[in-house]
């Protein structure tokens, strides 16, 4: 007489090794592989995924995006949540394994014995071993051949490298240029400094009749423009005053900046608020706000901006505004490699 089927369990599902036909449900096929990760029917991941989330296991650590268990061989599978940037659901826990260790490495100065690295996982020596060999095998960690201790690899270098070489500023840019526009309803610049001036790569208009003027494409003054004291303020100030010599201090409005001093302590005040302001320094009743983005090295890349008339960007909004284009100009700078920073609130009022 045939025995009944077992409704399957989280491990029983995953486990290695286990007899996976006797946990299979006849309306729910699924496909297996000897010591590798299930191969889940598309119609009953959801079931699966239901399963281990009714017994997920307990982290051992996390490093970074890279997430490790206590159970074993059993592979956590379960949904992540979701987020503004797509992660995906599936979790491959060698390859976890093997990315929390470069993790590692690149938090350290210096390099990396096998016993720390053990202890930083939390995983075997021999385990961790492994991973290492793999991982020099392609040349993705260095051994020291004279005291068997380990660092990052150059074909990580040559990795980044590439991936930097394909970047393409205004597609990464464009849905943060399109989240701030509908957040602020004002007209919303992505720039770059170019030969000392401000240079329009992009831009999202606002849909109100009355709105900034700028084509993509323009050039612009640093020294009074918003996102040319931004960026000029992530310069140190030998490169300013190269650029002021260049170009000078011409006013436009009498609320433009004419002195070498009057521009250091602005960009002074630039740092120490986290975002710029040009407050009808270039056009009369025009205000605009900026803050600039870095790139994974942590310099200068660009800036962001939001600009409007002065009677709907009035003083007393300049500091929500502030901190607004600062979290989108934080949030495009870690999508360039920079490391997320916590913000400050911005609190300065302009008087």
């Amino acid at each position: 007489m045939p025995q009944p089927r077992s409704t399957p369990t989280a491990a029983g599902v995953i486990a290695h090794g286990s007899n996976h036909a006797a946990h299979r449900r006849a309306d729910a096929p699924m496909h297996f592989r000897h010591g590798c990760d299930p191969l889940v029917d598309e119609r009953q991941l959801g079931d699966v995924q239901e399963l281990l989330l009714s017994s997920r296991p307990r982290p051992l650590c996390s490093r970074g995006d890279f997430f490790l268990t206590t159970c074993g061989s059993l592979h956590n599978m379960a949904r992540v949540p979701q987020v503004e940037t797509s992660r995906s659901p599936y979790r491959v826990q060698v390859v976890d394994r093997a990315l929390a260790a470069l993790d590692v490495l690149a938090n350290r100065s210096s390099e990396c014995s096998l016993a720390e690295l053990c202890i930083a996982l939390g995983l075997h020596k021999s385990t961790v071993h492994r991973l290492m060999m793999v991982l020099e095998q392609h040349r993705l960690v260095d051994k020291n051949p004279e005291t068997g201790r380990y660092r990052l690899g150059l074909k990580l270098f040559e990795f980044g490298s590439k991936a930097i070489a394909a970047l393409d500023p205004r597609r990464h840019a464009r849905p943060h240029l399109d989240r701030l526009q509908r957040e602020l309803a004002e007209t919303v610049f992505f720039c770059i400094l170019d030969d000392g001036q401000v240079f329009y790569l992009d831009k999202v208009e606002s849909q109100q009749s009355i709105r900034t003027a700028c084509t993509v494409g323009s050039r612009a003054p640093a020294y009074c423009t918003a996102v040319g004291k931004a960026m000029l303020a992530e310069l140190p100030d030998a490169e300013v005053s190269d650029i002021v010599r260049r170009w000078g201090l011409k006013a436009i409005t009498a609320n433009t900046i004419t002195t070498a001093a009057a521009l250091k302590a602005e960009l002074k005040a630039v740092r120490s608020r986290g975002y710029a302001i040009d407050n009808e320094e270039k056009e009369q009743g025009l205000r605009c706000i900026s803050a600039a983005v870095r790139g994974h090295s942590g310099k200068l890349f660009a800036a962001i901006s939001v600009s409007g008339p002065a009677f709907r960007i009035t003083k007393g909004r300049i500091p929500e505004i502030g901190h607004v284009v600062m979290r989108a100009a934080n949030d495009l700078s870690v999508e360039f490699g920079y490391p997320a920073a916590p913000l400050e609130l911005a609190g300065t009022r302009v008087g």
